[in-house]
């Protein structure tokens, strides 16, 4: 029989526009190199290393026999709901109705099904760098423009309002707002909330994405803000995101919401209809205790990553060439290795880039961090603290060796 050949196959234009996720291909190279035999101190995880909460395993063991394995409501189920209208109010002093909250497969999949949702081709999202990796990708796979606005240690990484107020045009559909920060940990204050509300308010056409996902990770004195309990007149312009995954180390369980406008979320909760009807109905009631029953669990983690943060902000200051500050948030240490850049390696190459430096980590010192680039911002690096402090402190001292060997 003569050879079939196969189809010709070509992506679609919104696959070609994005990229992969850095930090997923990170993830891989570090387990092909695992699987190759070598000892790797991966700090490019962006999980809790901390297993899922007892009590929230047990709710969704329960809902398994009680048989709650059935599609639910595209917006969750009644107890589900509850939980996130509760710990809204609890966190902003803000009240939402039904209507105004939209459940998903994660946060991930809520800011994606919010850009499809909204974006028409040449819209335009403003995004502060250093950014979420996926931020930028997303808006282009939904035919938007991403308008990337640089954010230096000067301003603690932070978008300021003069830097919004120059970036916003005709075009301008959205902003998104990520605080705590990956990749730095910076956290917005109130204050500084409150400025951009100012600029906002300006432009009735901006509507704002805040991602607070990581907002219980938090080592400030005073629960962290959002922009909504800051700003509550822009309330009809502001889609909150959060989710479960990153407090109470729910990663897998995959179940994210936001809150916001009516007819954006009734647009979002269309759109997933259908793709996947419903988030896992396991998974919700999992979610709903995590949100509405015991906190201590969040608590004593947070106390852990004090500690860990502390160690490797200490630790990564004392090598030559490198800076960094103390994050207010989130599980991340934002690092400046402009201190080795066009510096050689003992095999003769020069670092040219903060990408060349996270390479030589991973050959020379069998570390692996991500560079700052895939972030929007060079040169730094970032590294995950969801990790144990033995492991933190091996990198540290395999990082230190490998940058006193570059002259």
């Amino acid at each position: 029989m003569p050879e079939q050949s196969s189809a010709p196959y070509e992506p679609a234009s919104r696959v070609r526009r994005i990229k992969s996720s850095p930090s997923v291909a990170a993830a891989a190279r570090v387990r092909e190199l695992k699987a190759e035999g070598r000892t790797i101190i991966d700090l490019t995880v962006g999980e809790p290393d901390f297993d899922t909460p007892e009590h929230i395993k047990a709710a969704a063991i329960a809902a398994i026999q009680a048989g709650e394995t059935k599609y639910t409501s595209v917006t969750g189920t009644p107890a589900l709901q509850s939980a996130i209208l509760g710990r809204l109010e609890r966190h902003t002093g803000t009240r939402y109705g039904k209507e105004e909250i939209t459940v998903g497969g994660g946060a991930k999949q809520v800011i994606f099904l919010a850009l499809m949702a909204t974006l028409d081709a040449g819209d335009e999202v403003i995004i502060p760098a250093p950014y979420w990796v996926s931020y930028p990708d997303m808006v282009l796979a939904n035919e938007g423009t991403p308008v990337i606005v640089p954010c230096g240690e000067a301003t603690g990484f932070k978008l300021t309002p003069a830097a919004l107020r120059a970036a916003i045009t005709p075009k301008s559909k959205w902003l998104i707002l990520n605080t705590p920060s990956n990749p730095t940990g910076a956290v917005y204050t109130r204050a500084e909330l409150a400025a951009l509300a100012g600029v906002l308010e300006e432009f009735p056409q901006l509507l704002v994405l805040t991602d607070e996902i990581y907002d219980d990770i938090n080592f400030g004195s005073e629960r962290i803000a959002s922009l909504v309990e800051v700003a509550p007149a822009l309330k009809d312009r502001i889609l909150l995101v959060n989710g479960v995954s990153k407090a109470y180390a729910m990663t897998g369980w995959r179940i994210g919401y936001a809150a916001g406008p009516a007819p954006v979320v009734a647009a979002i909760n269309k759109l997933q209809s259908q793709m996947s009807s419903c988030p896992s109905s396991v998974s919700q009631a999992a979610a709903a205790a995590a949100l509405s029953g015991d906190q201590s669990f969040v608590r004593e983690s947070v106390a852990v990553y004090r500690t860990r943060r502390d160690t490797a902000v200490a630790g990564l200051n004392a090598v030559e060439g490198l800076s960094c500050a103390a994050a207010d948030g989130a599980f991340y240490t934002w690092v400046n290795c402009s201190g080795v850049i066009g510096k050689t390696t003992p095999a003769g190459t020069t670092i040219r880039n903060d990408e060349d430096f996270t390479l030589y980590l991973l050959d020379a010192a069998s570390v692996a961090v991500i560079q700052g680039s895939a972030y929007g911002l060079e040169p730094y690096f970032r590294i995950s603290f969801a990790t144990d402090l033995e492991t933190i402190q091996a990198a540290v001292a395999a990082i230190d060796k490998a940058v006193s060997a570059l002259s």
